[in-house]
């Protein structure tokens, strides 16, 4: 839990407060000297009375109760340091800055979980150890730089990594990009990430707190929680991105089925990200341009504007924009050939809009004021504006931060020339503005938070299944696959159509059975566990005998304990299933089938529950969507069937968790039905 004492401490030990400002005891307590704390500043040293003006108390017993203890000392003799004051001194926040915890040995998780432990006891805070600090309004907890002017409109940013924190505001902060609440978390040992951002969703008060919420995961140990408070912070208007690192490919290489081998941690936190509504972000640059992005009213609709003075950054931007669904449309008619007069010769309107490297602060007004007014189909505006260093350019910068004041339409700036226009550059920052210094990364940013989706509504309708049936059926399994007449009879209960079929390992059966199915039909093996791999599928059986030929070459295939005969069935491929991963819970995947899973991994993956709606979003982002369309004369798919299961699906891992790796693949579809035609399910109790 998060404290008040944590957040808004009146008084504030360092613990291992230092002269030495080149070491962390000694930096934090110059920061947080500097930084103005206006409550009770104290030091813990057993050498010292007085630190850097500050009193220090070599015998902690002669201290006065404190607030908050900020630990700057070696991990052994941390925990009883932490014991002696959250039972002595009414400590109830402590940040621990000190490494040699859980990152380095064993003995180290010891030590971490005394800690645990005893700040625990007294319903305390316990921010670390292995972390930077907190760098609030209220105090500078940190040993490191930068510290940022702190800005309530500034993003708060919680981070897994110090270093990254650091890395991510240094590169931040010169393009313009404002800070309000800085955690860092290190080990995590009694909050992460996740309850730093419940903390800010429970208090969240829409009038002073910061709207845009930075994120750094090297793992999520609580996913259900961040889908919680991060999709209710983005009902509440917030905006949010996430970095999250250190994929695992463990779960694959241990997995045995097609959804096994295509799902794991790093999938499963990516379908998170879609299901919060969180604008999921690939390193540190990419952070920044999707927060800098966020720093600028929404954008409303795809239809760009690019205004340049140049013409290759205009035509990188405009590729960039197009390949990631947004437009820039032609621009033409009366409207258009009226500024286009307005503009030196030479110059073009049609979007993008280069008035040449001669242009004026002048006429880029002319230019915003334009689309602003006259071309209602612009949605937004990009300027790409430079210098080639021969006359400074303050005043076209002065000029479009008076314009982005007034403008109906957003406008995010490009000021490629850092170096060349350094003074000029640094002037429109300082009058509050954030630039991009590059155009690619910022239609990347543009294109990925537009295609974001909204979170999920909070309560999911899922269809009803045999609860009981199923119930029935899982407890009566013992762990491992299910034999075909138990996947039979859970996808029956579970509402999940499938072709007609039937086993048997007698010959005398076969013929009966087949006169049940009809011909042409299908014979599959049962028992080996990759059918194709084995000769186990036998296609366009059309008579009795080659129907027995098959079954007999069939029931000597090793591990072979029968065969399974369907009608043959045509149709598209296509391809659903499960897979329960460590603390995420159940991930739903489906695409086609075929080589679009086998080669291309055209899939989509989604997190249990899965409703309808997210089911017909994702289902509408596959590579080969228009397939399910119907392309060329191809019969489409039933979407509407298709969804239907794969909401089925949900449900059945609602009502049985045991299931950890389910295929239904193929499923057959066309524009009548979408049927299973084969499935596998394992479960583990």
């Amino acid at each position: 839990m998060i404290t008040k004492q944590l957040t808004h401490p009146r008084s504030i030990v360092v613990v291992g407060g230092s002269n030495d400002i080149q070491k962390p005891g000694g930096k934090v307590l110059k920061n947080l000297l500097d930084g103005g704390f206006d409550g009770k500043l104290y030091v813990m040293n057993p050498k010292e009375t007085e630190v850097q003006g500050v009193k220090s108390f070599p015998d902690p017993k002669e201290m006065p109760n404190v607030d908050l203890a900020i630990f700057a000392i070696a991990a052994k003799y941390t925990p009883e340091t932490i014991e002696f004051l959250a039972q002595n001194k009414n400590t109830r926040a402590f940040i621990v800055l000190s490494a040699g915890f859980s990152e380095e040995s064993h003995e180290g998780k010891l030590l971490e979980d005394r800690m645990v432990e005893s700040v625990n006891k007294v319903n305390g805070s316990l921010i670390g150890p292995n972390c930077v600090g907190v760098l609030t309004p209220q105090y500078h907890g940190v040993f490191t730089r930068p510290i940022p002017t702190l800005d309530p409109n500034g993003c708060d940013f919680i981070s897994g990594s110090g270093a990254t924190a650091c890395f991510i505001m240094e590169a931040g902060i010169p393009k313009g990009l404002t800070f309000n609440n800085v955690y860092s978390v290190g080990n995590s040992a009694q909050m992460g990430v996740e309850e730093v951002l419940q903390y800010m969703d429970e208090t969240f008060n829409p009038e002073k707190d910061s709207k845009i919420k930075l994120l750094y995961f090297e793992k999520i140990d609580k996913p259900d929680l961040l889908l919680k408070h991060a999709s209710s912070l983005i009902r509440k208007g917030c905006r949010i991105a996430a970095v999250k690192a250190g994929a695992s490919e463990a779960g694959s290489r241990a997995a045995s089925s097609h959804t096994g081998a295509l799902a794991g941690s790093d999938t499963a936190a990516g379908a998170l990200f879609r299901k919060a509504g969180i604008v999921r972000c690939y390193g540190r640059e990419d952070l920044i341009s999707v927060a800098s992005v966020f720093m600028y009213p929404e954008l409303k609709g795809k239809n760009i504007a690019v205004i340049t003075h140049a013409g290759g950054p205009a035509v990188m931007l405009t590729d960039k924009l197009s390949s990631g669904g947004l437009n820039v449309p032609a621009i033409q008619g009366k409207d258009a050939e009226e500024l286009k007069a307005k503009l030196f010769p030479g110059s073009a309107v049609g979007n993008p809009i280069d008035f040449l490297a001669t242009g004026t602060a002048e006429q880029l007004g002319t230019i915003i004021d334009f689309v602003n007014d006259k071309f209602d189909e612009i949605d937004a505006m990009v300027v790409i504006f430079g210098t080639p260093g021969l006359f400074e350019v303050y005043d076209v910068y002065d000029l479009l931060n008076e314009k982005m004041k007034t403008s109906k339409k957003p406008i995010f700036p490009v000021l490629p020339s850092v170096s060349t226009a350094e003074k000029e550059v640094k002037a429109f920052v300082k009058k509050g503005r954030v630039y991009f210094p590059d155009e690619v990364m910022l239609g990347e940013a543009l294109s990925r938070v537009y295609h974001t989706p909204k979170p999920v509504p909070e309560k999911i309708d899922l269809p009803a299944v045999d609860n009981e049936k199923v119930r029935s059926i899982i407890q009566g399994s013992t762990d491992g696959y299910l034999p075909p007449e138990e996947v039979t009879a859970l996808l029956d209960a579970a509402g999940i159509p499938r072709a007609k079929e039937f086993t048997t390992s007698k010959k005398d059966e076969i013929v009966k059975l087949a006169e049940k199915t009809g011909f042409p039909l299908v014979m599959k093996v049962i028992g080996p566990l990759h059918k194709s791999d084995v000769g186990g599928v036998s296609l366009n059986i059309k008579d009795n005998q080659r129907l027995l030929d098959e079954m007999e070459r069939m029931m000597h295939i090793e591990g072979s304990k029968g065969v399974l005969i369907q009608p043959m069935l045509s149709g598209t491929e296509l391809f659903a299933g499960v897979k329960k991963e460590d603390k995420f819970g159940h991930m739903i995947l489906f695409g086609l089938g075929g080589i679009f899973i086998e080669v291309l991994k055209d899939v989509r993956t989604t997190l249990a529950p899965l409703g309808k709606e997210e089911a017909f979003a994702e289902l509408r982002k596959l590579k080969s969507y228009k397939i399910i369309q119907g392309a060329r004369g191809m019969e489409g798919v039933n979407e509407a069937g298709f969804v239907d299961i794969l909401v089925h699906l949900s449900a059945l891992v609602e009502t049985a968790p045991e299931i950890t790796e389910m295929d239904l693949n193929p499923l057959l579809g066309n524009k009548q039905k979408v049927v299973a035609v084969d499935a596998r399910i394992r479960i583990a109790k």
